[in-house]
């Protein structure tokens, strides 16, 4: 049984989760990311396991991308879990995952992560990475992901390529908030004194 604190700590993660796949552009309604403690505990019961908040989402612009996100009940995430969460991932027609394990994973479980990375993106965020939204945060500057439409006329209007761009690692705390994938292009957009907006653009790299 979880204690207050961890039901406290839950409850914050969450409310990022959802935020977040709110952000990168799934069907998110306001109140489960409005939802207050009361109302979380209500939800899932005082007796709540990581298990039960599993989250599946879809987006509404393209009903094929859809999401899970899977809160593992065990401290080490094994390759039964793993195995598990993919077996009903493949029944159900998706592709994308975010795990959120308590610690960090061992090296033999992140192998098997990389060897299924062609069919399954799945990934991986500590529980102390998400106590915190960090997108708002007064300090960083709002980031906005690129269609591959927007990147071509991006390029194009410029008569760039993607390797001419400045470049952010897909490592970084922001680019893994959004999901951002590897020659993805983000617009940052940050508050200039004289000109009221200072954009910049950036490839994932």
């Amino acid at each position: 049984m979880l204690t207050e604190e961890e039901i406290t700590k839950l409850y914050r993660i969450w409310k990022t989760v959802m935020t977040m796949l709110k952000d990168r552009g799934y069907l998110v309604a306001d109140l489960e990311t409005r939802i207050t403690k009361e109302e979380f505990i209500n939800k899932f019961g005082v007796n709540m396991e990581r298990k039960d908040l599993i989250i599946h989402k879809t987006n509404p612009n393209k009903p094929s991308d859809k999401i899970y996100v899977f809160f593992p009940d065990g401290v080490k995430v094994g390759v039964q879990t793993l195995r598990a969460y993919t077996e009903l991932m493949k029944s159900e027609n998706v592709f994308k995952a975010i795990l959120v394990v308590q610690q960090s994973m061992s090296s033999y479980a992140l192998s098997c992560l990389s060897a299924i990375a062609a069919k399954f993106h799945i990934q991986v965020f500590q529980e102390t990475e998400l106590l915190v939204n960090k997108t708002e945060h007064v300090l960083v500057p709002e980031h906005q992901p690129l269609t591959d439409q927007e990147k071509e006329a991006l390029l194009q209007r410029y008569t760039v390529s993607l390797a001419q761009l400045p470049r952010i690692q897909v490592t970084d705390p922001i680019a893994k908030y959004y999901g951002l994938m590897r020659g993805q292009v983000v617009r940052i957009i940050r508050p200039s004194e004289t000109a009221g907006q200072y954009i910049t653009y950036r490839c994932v790299v």
